[in-house]
């Protein structure tokens, strides 16, 4: 018989969003939960984001005269992802994001920055910095009194009742000694991706070996690898894909993704030749740059696009990427290609054509007739000075993981759910498919996170 050297109604492994919003759900239906988060400190891979929520019909958009709905919203997440994602899963974000907005705004989350982002038809990304969000939810979740954090103790391994008993707690690894803690009520797996693990990405994404890794430094893979050995099911797999828009010389924990091509800027390779529809999800973009030259392509753009950037928003802070180097400035295109390694030539041709494709209204070579999702118009690149930002395919996070229900519950091999044990965030697959929409990742941690506290609960 396990014997147990401490106990809570629920326990959530992890200290992300998906983690916070968990714990926070499950302590407000008046659960004693413990968090338990392996680093140093809470915020995993959360704060290394651009801050993004994908949310619709939000007062927000209404104050911008922005049209959007929760439909339209679950259409486009169907159509980035090419049907390869579940539709139920995608379903439980549509039908409790709006909910899921007002209640980050009840506890001190709010939005005062949207704008269009990739896979997004209209605009829909609401902005906020992700360190403020992290450090808000655990000022409300310690509040609470029900909610006790735990840095510095990793889990190691589910608890499990037999082999298809229910999950009845953790082990936890703390100053170097095992603990069982047992969860009266259900266990959360919220303790993110794989992107800092090697081995599971070569097991999983052989293809994406040259791209930069990034992501939080706990992202090794612990719960899909725990769920896994209970025999959990996993969705997804095969989409991972790197990000388009990081730069060469960021760290791992630097989040360095800049995407003008959202207002108007066009993607090149060495040759000066553009190599993709730019308004498609920066996942199939940072699929296509892998087979461009040294892996490598290039943003450029116009000063009437880079007076579109906006300061506070990661992906679009161009005069911050501008001061810091990344973003290099000409007076000229021809200067532009040489300081950048570019051909000149090829360079100049490729604008001049593209130029005049958004004269004639289309883009021929390529298809592309907005800046996102055929949303936006078009802008040509002609206004001096000219820029030009250096984007690699980056691994920021796995977008894939294990299977769950449209209530976070986890399924085995076979779809029936792994009693007591629940998922949410980054661990989990089923809502992207072969693409990604900015915000829906930050979107599901927060969404599903709720979702996963509440059944966490009624386990």
């Amino acid at each position: 018989m396990q014997r147990w050297d401490e106990e809570a109604e629920v326990i959530v492994v992890g200290g992300g969003l998906a983690a916070h919003c968990a714990a926070l759900q499950a302590a407000e239906g008046g659960a004693q939960v413990l968090m338990l988060e392996k680093e140093a400190q809470v915020g995993g891979s959360t704060v290394l984001s651009g801050g993004s929520f994908a949310f619709a019909g939000t007062d927000l958009q209404k104050s911008n005269r922005i049209e959007d709905s929760s439909e339209r919203l679950f259409d486009d997440l169907r159509r980035v992802g090419e049907y390869g994602n579940e539709e139920a899963i995608v379903r439980a974000y549509a039908d409790h994001q709006l909910d899921t907005y007002h209640w980050l705004a009840s506890h001190g989350v709010t939005f005062d920055k949207i704008f269009l982002a990739a896979g997004q038809s209209v605009p829909r990304a609401h902005s906020r910095n992700p360190r403020e969000v992290i450090e808000i939810l655990s000022k409300r979740a310690a509040q609470s009194g029900r909610v006790t954090t735990r840095t510095s103790s990793p889990v190691r391994r589910l608890l499990r009742d037999g082999l298809e008993g229910p999950v009845q707690g953790v082990r936890i690894e703390t100053d170097g000694k095992a603990r069982a803690i047992r969860a009266r009520c259900g266990v959360v797996l919220a303790c993110g991706g794989f992107s800092r693990n090697d081995q599971l990405l070569k097991l999983f994404a052989p293809s994406q070996s040259k791209t930069h890794r990034a992501g939080g430094p706990g992202n090794t893979g612990d719960g899909l690898m725990m769920a896994w050995q209970l025999g959990a099911g996993m969705r997804d797999m095969g989409y991972i894909k790197g990000t388009f828009g990081g730069h060469p010389a960021a760290g791992p924990g630097e989040h360095a993704l800049m995407l003008p091509i959202y207002v108007g800027a066009i993607a090149v390779n060495s040759k000066g030749e553009r190599f993709i529809d730019e308004s498609k999800s920066y996942k199939l973009i940072g699929d296509a740059v892998l087979s461009q030259p040294d892996a490598i392509g290039f943003q450029v753009f116009d000063r009437k696009i880079f007076e579109k950037g906006q300061d506070g928003i990661p992906t679009m802070a161009f005069k911050a990427k501008l001061a810091l180097g990344q973003v290099i400035a000409a007076p000229t295109l021809a200067e532009l290609a040489k300081k950048v390694g570019i051909d000149p030539e090829g360079l100049a041709g490729t604008v001049a054509g593209y130029n005049a494709a958004v004269d004639a209204g289309r883009d021929a070579q390529f298809g592309r007739d907005g800046l996102s999702n055929h949303y936006g118009a078009l802008a040509k690149i002609d206004t001096a000075p000219f820029y030009a930002y250096p984007s690699k395919s980056v691994v920021v996070a796995t977008y894939c993981g294990v299977s769950v229900d449209p209530a976070m519950r986890v399924r085995d091999v076979y779809d029936t759910v792994i009693p007591g044990l629940c998922a949410a965030g980054e661990v989990i697959g089923g809502l992207h498919g072969n693409a990604y929409m900015t915000g829906s990742s930050l979107g599901k941690a927060s969404i599903f996170g709720r979702l996963a506290g509440r059944s966490a609960l009624a386990a």
